[in-house]
């Protein structure tokens, strides 16, 4: 799992290509022979992707290359790739979530960047992959040492709370442990049709990822043991987290297991919770006076409550890459939007129009420190030793796994099965996986 310092070789390959060609190259010049061509991407209905649609438009000026888009609902997205990648087709650039690069990698659906980064009419001098923060650029940029993405939509899980709802309550501030909130703040703000928190947990990856694996990681626990790849849902550590989540369920609101994203935050934004963790891509959506009912003056934003094991965000989010079904004309299109989108040239007027980018310099930038209150505390999720890089297992059968813990822990949830027996199913069922795909016999050695 140990995996940031298996970049070196790619990143030491990526600086040298940059420098032989760092004299003469504009993005217009690198793009005349594609002009005319139209590449076919895939966006999510969240702020990252309107942000990027603001800037498409300043994209197809400069280098005559068209950008089209089709937004589909996150829960479906996987599928569609898949049945799109199988025919031999699909979208020329690949929306590769976190969890989803060893599946695509594996089926030799994305094309390694180096392909691009060492051709040096593509190229752009200035990439500079270093300027990524490691923990993005490793979880879902890189496989087996390579690079088939860049950090393009970028997500750590963040505690928004509301100050003055917190400060009628005779609190200073928000939880500092996720035991605090459970005990104290659970208690002292729910009644009367408001809440403490909601936990958005609806069925499909939304449930495995931001409910499940969250409150795991909360209590020191796991899915599985990451050298024996043997199962650990009834670990005491791993039942201590699943308790947890049911005991937090009284002071959540009733439907929370029907709860994705855009209904979290929109029980935070109209005042039925004042405490969410959500993902730091969402911070326009809450912090937007037309969207939201709590004052500017009232947002508060803080890294995710401490557990067992101090401090252990979320980390989530979706890079770029290659088909490699697209032509090599619209390959190298492709290509040349995903380095331009992820640059350090457009991460300011991105994170302005409303994206969240995993570049390290633009959150150095004064202006941008004090007008987006969520910079510091997500600087700090991603800071190495406290980043979880494996938050989710990466590993090409985590689909097929997310599929069976969002079946079972919505079950355990509604009460539909024990956190103990919930455990035992799921255990059983991911054992079968891994031991098929060669965890145990020695065919694959380690998780990415």
């Amino acid at each position: 799992m140990k995996r940031i310092t298996a970049l070196s070789a790619a990143l030491l390959a990526v600086t040298l290509g940059a420098q032989a060609h760092a004299q003469s190259w504009s993005l217009a010049t690198a793009a005349a022979p594609y002009k005319g061509t139209t590449i076919k991407a895939i966006f999510l209905d969240r702020p990252g992707y309107k942000a990027a649609a603001q800037l498409i438009p300043q994209f197809e000026k400069e280098t005559g290359i068209k950008v089209s888009y089709e937004t589909v609902p996150y829960e479906s997205t996987n599928q569609r790739y898949v049945l799109d990648f199988t025919s031999g087709g699909g979208a020329d650039l690949v929306l590769n979530d976190v969890v989803w690069i060893g599946q695509f990698v594996d089926a030799g659906w994305m094309v390694p960047l180096e392909k691009f980064y060492n051709d040096p009419k593509l190229a752009d001098p200035a990439l500079n992959v270093k300027g990524f923060f490691p923990v993005l650029l490793d979880s879902f940029g890189t496989w087996n040492k390579k690079i088939y993405s860049y950090p393009f939509d970028n997500y750590s899980g963040l505690m928004y709370y509301n100050k003055c709802t917190l400060k009628a309550a005779g609190f200073a501030g928000p939880p500092k442990t996720w035991t605090e909130l459970l005990t104290k703040y659970g208690p002292k703000l729910t009644g009367n049709g408001k809440y403490a928190f909601a936990l958005q947990s609806r069925r499909g990856e939304t449930q495995s990822a931001d409910s499940f694996m969250r409150t795991l990681w909360l209590s020191g626990g796991g899915l599985i043991d990451p050298k024996t790849f043997e199962p650990t849902l009834t670990s005491a550590a791993s039942q201590k987290g699943l308790k947890f989540r049911q005991d937090l369920m009284k002071f959540m609101p009733p439907g929370v297991v029907d709860m994705d994203h855009a209904e979290a935050v929109a029980a935070f934004n109209n005042g039925t919770v004042p405490l969410l963790t959500e993902w730091s891509s969402f911070y326009t959506t809450i912090a937007d006076p037309k969207q939201s009912k709590v004052p500017a003056n009232c947002l508060g934003v803080t890294t995710e409550p401490l557990g067992a094991d101090g401090l252990k965000p979320a980390l989530g989010g979706f890079g770029l890459g290659v088909n490699s079904n697209s032509d090599a004309k619209h390959q190298a299109a492709a290509y040349l939007f995903a380095q331009w989108i992820t640059s350090e040239k457009m991460a300011k007027p991105y994170v302005q129009a409303g994206g969240v980018s995993g570049r390290q310099a633009v959150y150095k930038d004064p202006a941008i420190r004090a007008k987006y209150i969520f910079v510091e505390p997500m600087v700090k999720s991603w800071s190495a030793g406290t980043a979880v890089p494996n938050f989710r297992p990466r590993f090409a059968e985590w689909p097929q796994i997310s599929q069976i813990v969002a079946e079972n822990g919505t079950k355990i949830m509604l009460g539909q099965l024990t956190p103990q027996a919930g455990a035992k199913v799921i255990d059983g069922r991911v054992k079968e996986i891994l031991t098929r795909a060669g965890y145990y016999s020695g065919k694959k050695a380690k998780l990415q």
